[in-house]
Formats: structure tokens, sequence, C-alpha cells
């Protein structure tokens, strides 16, 4: 039987998931401004999808592998989580600072491939810390505090876009085919964050010691050849996906829909703005920003707000109606003209965004062994990164032999897979956990 875990305080947790902030400040200037700089390099707006494809390649590879090789790794000293995601928050960090200096274009795609390996690995672990370290009764809070921190670091990624381009924006940048300048301040910033707050987690939050049939298994992998080693957590993922709850089959419906339509978003609302509002790329790649600090605002206001809502109501209707709001949003983005009103539907989306990014990983921790928690929170991210690779291989085609290369009906193909992503969050079936904690 396994030990009892005691409860943590408001601030126990609060520290543990402050790393999230730096991971997630990292994924928001992916989100805003990392398409931005593929267009002023050149790239055409159809080869978009394309070059975002190091996001999924990487998640589909690099999540479920640490997140395996993860759950049988200790260390005295630094744990069983925290080497992968110091280990990713330096990478990352280091890809940030390098970002902005980009030369060309294919440097910059480069760097995005490096950039991504170094979140994912630092992303996955995070997951199952969370489970690790909480009993199943504090579970939600765990996962929507880091919701809140999602909010907060992508919220200060797009502030600091927005605040540097009206300091020093201004400049001519798309004859020039260059970085603008002001970009540069964000990613320095994001390298400094990125390092910082993984290093505030790692060294306020002791982990838990593995069980001792926990430590056997984990002797029993050292002891093996290296050939074996690097096998192993390949093994592990195979046993794992054919032993893998309903559950997790049934919200993998649900994602295909729901990233594949969140990549659309992140990769048109510039060419959106540059139609719908008139705006060049640097306003509306402002713009763009704008919109993710609103709804990111919003994110970080109802993130706990979701807690006892869930509680009250289950996870399952909170996340479908979300999804619902969020579709109702990007239905109404390209028939809004006004720079100021057309950030009222990201209050919807800021909702939707809570949700995904707490309720389906409480449930989902909830429902797995607490040994196998990072190998299937790795799977859990699969099942966001395969969606995001289907995206980047097939949206190119639709969007300019289908949609006829106009953003306005990218953006409303979007919100149709979100109502459908809706539609099958209904089916999802709550599972009270049989694991003892």
């Amino acid at each position: 039987m396994k030990l009892k875990k005691p409860s943590l305080t408001f601030w126990q947790i609060f520290n543990m998931n402050v790393g999230f902030l730096g991971i997630q400040y990292s994924f928001g200037l992916q989100q805003t401004a990392i398409n931005p700089i593929f267009l002023y390099l050149g790239a055409p707006e159809e080869m978009l999808p394309i070059l975002n494809i190091a996001g999924p390649v990487t998640g589909l590879l690099v999540q479920p592998i640490i997140g395996a090789m993860s759950d049988k790794t200790w260390s005295s000293r630094w744990g069983r989580r925290k080497p992968y995601f110091l280990i990713g928050a330096l990478l990352g960090s280091l890809c940030l600072f390098v970002f902005p200096h980009s030369p060309v274009l294919w440097f910059a795609v480069g760097l995005l491939w490096i950039l991504d390996v170094g979140n994912n690995m630092a992303m996955e672990p995070y997951r199952a810390f969370v489970g690790d370290k909480l009993p199943e009764k504090q579970l939600s809070l765990g996962f929507q505090m880091q919701s809140l921190f999602v909010g907060a670091g992508i919220l200060l990624a797009n502030g600091s876009i927005v605040l540097f381009q009206y300091w020093f924006g201004g400049e001519s940048v798309e004859m020039a085919a260059t970085i603008p300048q002001w970009l540069y301040y964000s990613f320095y910033i994001g390298a400094f964050l990125s390092l910082t707050t993984i290093l505030w987690s790692v060294f306020k939050t002791p982990e838990i010691p593995p069980s001792e049939e926990e430590f056997v298994e984990i002797n029993a992998i050292k002891s093996l050849s290296l050939s074996q080693r690097i096998s192993q957590p390949f093994s592990e993922i195979a046993e794992a996906i054919k032993k893998m709850p309903n559950f997790m089959w049934r919200i993998s419906a649900v994602y295909l829909f729901q990233w594949y339509a969140l990549f659309i978003y992140w990769q048109f609302t510039t060419p959106l703005f540059k139609l719908t509002l008139g705006f060049s790329t640097s306003e509306a790649a402002s713009q763009a920003a704008k919109m993710s600090l609103t709804y990111n605002i919003v994110t970080m206001v109802v993130a706990l707000a979701l807690v006892p809502l869930t509680l009250r109501f289950g996870g399952k209707k909170i996340y479908a109606f979300s999804l619902i709001g969020t579709a109702i949003a990007l239905f109404a983005i390209p028939y809004i003209s006004d720079p100021m009103l057309v950030m009222v539907p990201m209050i919807l989306f800021g909702i939707g965004w809570a949700a995904m990014m707490g309720i389906p990983y409480t449930m989902v921790s909830k429902i797995v062994p607490q040994d196998k928690r990072g190998v299937y929170m790795g799977i859990l991210n699969m099942m966001i990164v395969i969606p995001m690779f289907i995206q980047t291989l097939t949206f190119g085609p639709i969007y300019k032999y289908l949609l006829g290369g106009n953003a306005i009906n990218a953006m409303l193909f979007a919100g149709v897979f979100f109502a459908l992503a809706a539609i099958l969050a209904f089916r999802l079936n709550e599972r009270k956990s049989v694991i003892e904690d």
C-alpha cells in the first residue's frame, strides 16, 4: 500500500508551479512572435503550418519518452522529474536568447526545433511532478494552478511584445525582410525567465522518494545493458498504450479537433488582421499579441475559480461548455472590424483556455497509476501533438485550395472544429480514481 500523501498549503502548491511561468512565457512567444518572424524572413502564408511542424514532431517523440524515463529515474540530490525540466529549461533559455538574431528563415526554423525539444523536456515531467506530490483531493487545485501560470506566462510574453512595440516600434520592416529590434527584448526576458523560474521550483519543492517497489524497478533498469536501457522507454510506452483506460481514448478524439483548431488560430491571427483590419505585418502581430494578452488575463482570473465549479458540476460539463464558448469566439472574430471590440470574444477564449490547460490533466491524473504517471502524461501530450502534426501537413493545402487562401475562412474552419470537440467532450465518462495516494 502506498503512503498517504500529506496535503500541501496554497503557497507550497504555488511554489511548485512557478517554473511553469518560464515554460509558458516561451510558449507564448511561440504562439505570437514566431510566425510573424517567419513572415518577416520571407515565408509565404501557406507555408506557416509546415514551418511549425517542429512542435508536433518533437512533442510526439520527446514527451512520452522523457515521461517514461522520468518514471524510472531517481537522484538523491535532484529527484525524479527535476533533472529533466531543468535541462529542458537550460536548452530553451539558450534558444530564446539566439532566436531574434536569426539571419535567414532556415536558421529560425532550425532554432524552433531545438527550442521545442527543450520545452517538451521541461513540460512533460512537470505535469507528472504535480501529480506525484498532491493527494487526489488537491489535484484539481494543483493543475488549475498550472493553468493560472499558463495564463501568467503567456500574458507576460505578449504584454512585453505589445509594450516594446509601443516603445520602440514603428520602423518599416516588411521591405527590409529583417526582424524588428523591438522583438529582441521579449526573447531576452524569456531566456531569463525560462531558467530562473524552474530553479525556483527546483529549490523550493522536494520530491517524494520512490516506494521500495519502485526502487527495485529503478535499480533493475540501471542493471540493463545500454541497448536495453535505450529501448526500455519505447516498450513501456507501447505497453501503456495497450492498457490505456477507455477515458483516454475518448479524450484523444476531443483533442484531435481541439488542438487542430488551436494551431490554426495561432498561425493565422496575424494574416487575419492584415485582411480584416488592414494592418501591416508589425501592426497585425501587435494586435495578435493584444488578443493573447486579453485571453490570458481572463485565464488567470478564472483558472482557480474553475476548481469549485468542476467539483460541483463535474469536469466534463465545465470542459465541454468552455469549448463551446471558444467556438463562438472564433466565429465572431473575423466579423469585428474594430481593433478594440475584436478583443471581447477573448473573454470566452480565455475561459476555454483555462479549462483546456487544467481539467483534462486533473481527470487523467486520477485514473492512472502513480508509478506510470509520467508515461501516461506523455501519452496524453502525444494526443496534443498528433493533431498538430496532422494540421501542419494538411492545413497548408486546405488553406490554399479549399479555403481560397483566405484567413477569415481559416478562422471559421477552426471554430467548427472547436464545436465538434465540445460535442465529443460531452461523451467523456468521468471515473472515480481507485488509486490509493
